[in-house]
């Protein structure tokens, strides 16, 4: 079974360079989910940072979705019930 984490990095332009990477606890059944998460807090960390700092630092939000390999234990037998 996979699992993917968002990770997502904040970086400028003008320094062309980014800040070390915010790795979410949170993990996503599927890539597509993960994404979805990945644009909107993308957009909410750009509108929290401000058109100003946006504009002057040449600021941009880029983010990855990586998939972890979950091994799941063998399931245990259940027992039946004798009536």
């Amino acid at each position: 079974m996979k699992l993917f984490v968002l990770v997502l990095y904040m970086c400028s332009g003008v320094a062309n360079t980014c800040l070390q990477p915010f790795v979410f606890e949170e993990k996503f059944n599927s890539a597509y989910d993960c994404m979805i998460k990945g644009y909107e807090e993308g957009r909410d960390k750009i509108i929290e940072i401000g058109p100003e700092d946006v504009n002057k630092y040449d600021m941009y939000i880029k983010f990855n979705c990586l998939a972890e390999e979950v091994i799941l234990p063998p399931k245990k037998p259940v027992k039946e019930l004798r009536t």
